[in-house]
């Protein structure tokens, strides 16, 4: 009977990773699209935070960036309609 190790390295562990996230991403594109955007709103809500001092709740921040990634969305799509209106 063979072994398997509990503990795998890092690399093997990010690739199998990578390789799910590719499989997902072509079956549900929206939701890997989802993901994405609240995986950069964790890394823009702290900078909003910390620009603004103790201005904003920490709460408020989240907002503001999920705001601002919903604006930039939408203007990428109109922009993308504007110019491809037959597609549509």
């Amino acid at each position: 009977m063979k072994l398997v190790p509990l503990v795998r390295s890092l690399p093997q562990v990010c690739t199998e990773m990578l390789e799910i996230l590719q499989t997902q991403r072509r079956r549900q594109p929206l939701a890997f699209a989802l993901l994405v955007a609240l995986c950069f709103n964790v890394v823009l809500a702290p900078a909003v935070y910390a620009a603004t001092g103790e201005a904003l709740t920490r709460q408020t921040a989240y907002a503001i960036g999920v705001l601002l990634l919903v604006t930039i969305g939408l203007s990428i799509y109109l922009f993308a309609v504007i110019l491809q209106p037959e597609r549509f």
